[in-house]
């Protein structure tokens, strides 16, 4: 998969922090994950404050921030089922 330009996403929040993201992750949405900077995912490593927070929406979707070099950081919804598979499989759970 590689850019995230190719992944069709949805854009949740724009120009965010990630504490933000993080906030808007853990009010709104129940399958939540943690990550630390440098987790591979659609093949790029995450950058960010730690603990990155992800979400899995349904059975297919992955909740995550987004940082686009001098555009920011945004919280993207990416339909993609071998990534949500990922993210349950490699990343910690929220107690």
């Amino acid at each position: 998969m590689g850019c995230v330009q190719n992944l069709g996403y949805e854009v949740i929040l724009e120009y965010t922090s990630f504490k933000e993201s993080r906030e808007y992750i853990e009010k709104h949405y129940s399958d939540i994950y943690y990550v630390d900077p440098g987790f591979l995912l659609f093949e790029k490593r995450m950058i960010g404050v730690p603990p990155i927070a992800l979400a899995i929406e349904g059975e297919d979707t992955v909740i995550l921030p987004y940082t686009k070099p001098c555009f920011g950081t945004y919280l993207l919804r990416v339909q993609d089922e071998e990534g949500a598979a990922y993210v349950r499989a490699n990343a910690r759970r929220k107690p």
